[in-house]
C-alpha cells in the first residue's frame, strides 16, 4: 500500500520516461507533489542532483509506476549515480540504480526515505551519506536490494570517521545486502555505522558475503545504537563488531570469517555501555563472542553461541563490568570465573550445522536446551520473529515454541512477515531490550510495505497495558508460564 498523502492545496501527480529531463522535474517539486516514473532505462551521462524539501503533512514522493521499474544507469565508474544535495520529508521509492561511483549520495537530509529500490554493480559504495559536517536525522532505508559493489564497496555508509558528521535517530530495516565482496573490493561491510551516530535501529536486515564485517558500528555520541532481528552469514571478518554505545539482540549470525559478535576498541571507542542478548551464533573457525579491552558496562545474557574449533565465549583484558548469565552453547569459555550452559547443535536446533549458510533452521528444537534457560532479568521483549516473549526466558534468538517456528524461514532475499509487535523498539535500550528511543516504525510485513516511511521517527515507550491488550487481541499467549524472577 503506497505512502497516504494529505491533500495540499497546489500538490500535483506528474509523470516522467526516459526521454524527459527527469533532474529538472525533480528538483521543481514543492510540498505534497509526486512524480511517477515509468520503466525503463535512463542513461545518465551528467552529473544529476537534486535539492527539494516537503514538509511533514505534505512529503514529495518520487517512485516508480505501479508494476514498472525505472532503471537509472549511470556509465561512468567515476561519477555518483545520483547526488541528493538536499532533502527533507522525501521518499524515493521502487527505482533500480546500477553503474556509477556511489549509487546513491546523500549530501544533506531530514526525514528522507529510501525504499524498496535496487542499488548493484557500483563502482564504489552503495549508498553513502558521509559529508563532513552534517547531521543526517531520521533517514530511513527500507527493504532495499543492494549488492555487488566494488572498489571500498560497503553496502550503506553512514556517518564519518571520527565523528566528522553523523547521523542519528534513522531506522536501516528489512534491507537484502550481500557481494560487498568482489575481487575488487577492499573493504566491503555490508552496513557501517560511523563514530558518534547515535539512536539508530538496524533490524531485520538479511546481509550475507560481504568482505568487511556484515554489520559495524562505533561508539556512539548519544542514545545507544540497536543492532537487532538482523540475520548474516558468510561475513569477511566479524559478523557483527561494535566498539560501545549498542543493544544487539535477537540476531543471527551463521558464519564469519573471524568471530560471530566482537566488542573491541575502534577508534575512540572502547567496550562500554553494551548490552548483548537473546543472539544465536554458529561460528565455525573463530570465538561465537568476542570482548577484548572493556572500560565499562558490557552485559551478555541468553545467547545461543556454539563455536565448533574457537570459543563460544572468548575475553581479554578483563572483566571488570561484564554481566555474563544465561548464555548456552559449545566451545567453553576462556575466563574459567564465567559459567555457561553446555548445549549440543544436534539437540537443540530443528536442523542447524556449522555449514555457514541456510538452508538452516534454527528454531528451538522440542526439548531443547535453550528453553528457559537463560536469565529473567535479561530476557528481551521480543525475538526474531517479533514474536514477544512473555518474560519467558529461552535463550537465543527464538521463543520457544510446541507448534514450531510461525515466522520467516532463514534464506536469500528479503526477510519477511515479521508481526509489527514492538511498538516504540529501538534507541536507548536496557538489558531487557529497553524502550525508549527511535525507530517506532513498523517491523517489516508484508501486509504494510511502506509502514515505516517518512514521518516515522520519534521516542516511543513500550507501553505495558499496550502490550498486554496486543498479546491478548492477536492471540499469541504463551503456553508455559514464565520463569520465576
Amino acid at each position: 500500500m503506497g505512502l497516504l498523502r494529505p491533500s495540499v492545496a497546489g500538490a500535483e501527480v506528474f509523470t516522467g520516461g526516459p526521454s524527459d529531463d527527469i533532474e529538472a522535474m525533480i528538483n521543481a517539486l514543492g510540498p505534497g507533489d509526486e512524480l511517477v516514473l515509468s520503466g525503463g532505462m535512463y542513461t545518465l551521462t551528467e552529473r544529476f542532483s537534486f535539492a527539494i524539501a516537503g514538509t511533514e503533512n505534505a512529503p514529495i514522493i518520487i517512485r516508480a509506476a505501479e508494476g514498472e521499474t525505472p532503471h537509472l544507469h549511470r556509465p561512468n565508474a567515476s561519477q555518483n549515480i545520483i547526488d541528493i544535495d538536499d532533502a527533507e520529508y522525501v521518499t524515493i521509492r521502487g527505482i533500480e540504480f546500477s553503474g556509477g561511483s556511489a549509487g546513491i549520495r546523500i549530501s544533506g537530509a531530514r526525514y528522507l526515505s529510501i525504499e524498496e529500490c535496487e542499488v548493484h554493480d557500483t563502482g564504489d559504495v552503495a549508498v553513502r551519506a558521509n559529508d563532513s559536517g552534517v547531521t543526517y536525522e531520521s533517514l530511513r532505508i527500507l527493504r532495499n536490494h543492494i549488492h555487488h559493489t566494488n572498489n571500498t564497496g560497503e553496502g550503506m555508509y553512514l556517518g564519518c570517521n571520527a565523528g566528522g558528521c553523523e547521523v542519528v535517530s534513522s531506522l536501516i530495516e528489512g534491507n537484502y545486502i550481500h557481494h560487498t565482496n568482489q575481487a575488487s573490493v577492499s573493504q566491503g561491510d555490508g552496513i557501517e555505522l560511523k563514530e558518534g551516530s547515535f539512536d539508530n535501529v538496524i533490524r531485520d536486515n538479511v546481509i550475507h558475503d560481504t568482505n568487511y564485517p556484515c554489520i559495524l558500528t562505533y561508539a556512539s555520541n548519544g542514545a545507544p545504537n540497536v543492532i537487532e532481528r538482523n540475520v548474516m552469514w558468510n561475513c569477511g571478518d566479524h559478523g557483527i563488531q561494535s566498539a560501545a554505545d549498542a543493544v544487539i539482540r535477537n540476531n543471527i549470525i551463521l558464519s564469519a570469517n573471524s568471530d560471530g559478535i566482537a566488542m573491541q576498541p575502534h577508534q575512540s571507542g572502547s567496550p562500554s555501555n553494551l548490552v548483548v542478548v537473546h543472539n544465536t551464533v554458529l561460528e565455525a573457525d573463530g570465538d561465537a563472542v568476542s570482548l577484548r579491552g572493556i572500560s565499562g558496562s558490557v552485559v551478555i545474557a541468553n545467547n545461543a553461541i556454539y563455536a565448533q574449533n574457537g570459543q563460544s565465549f572468548f575475553v581479554n583484558g578483563g572483566t571488570s563490568g561484564l554481566v555474563f548469565e544465561g548464555n548456552v552453547g559449545v566451545g567453553g569459555v576462556s575466563d574459567g570465573s564465567l559459567t555457561m550452559l553446555t548445549g549440543s547443535v544436534a539437540a537443540d536446533f530443528v536442523a542447524a550445522s556449522f555449514n555457514g549458510e541456510p538452508p538452516m533452521d534454527l528454531f528451538p528444537a522440542l526439548g531443547s536446551g535453550l528453553e528457559s534457560a537463560g536469565s529473567a532479568t535479561h530476557v528481551a521483549v521480543d525475538d526474531f520473529n517479533g514474536t514477544l516473549r512473555d518474560g519467558i526466558a529461552d535463550a537465543g534468538a527464538y521463543a520457544f515454541s510446541a507448534d514450531g517456528n510461525p515466522g520467516w524461514v532463514l534464506a536469500q532475499g528479503f526477510k519477511t512477515s515479521t508481526p509489527d509487535n514492538t511498538p516504540g523498539t529501538g534507541g536507548s535500550g536496557g538489558s531487557n531490550g529497553g524502550s525508549s528511543g527511535s525507530g517506532g516504525g513498523s517491523s517489516v510485513s508484508n501486509d504494510s510495505p511502506s509502514g515505516c516511511s517518512i514521518g516515522a521517527s520519534g521516542a516511543g515507550t513500550l507501553d505495558l497495558a499496550a502490550t498486554i491488550w496486543l498479546v491478548a487481541a492477536l492471540g499469541w499467549r504463551r503456553r508455559r508460564q514464565p520463569v520465576n524472577p
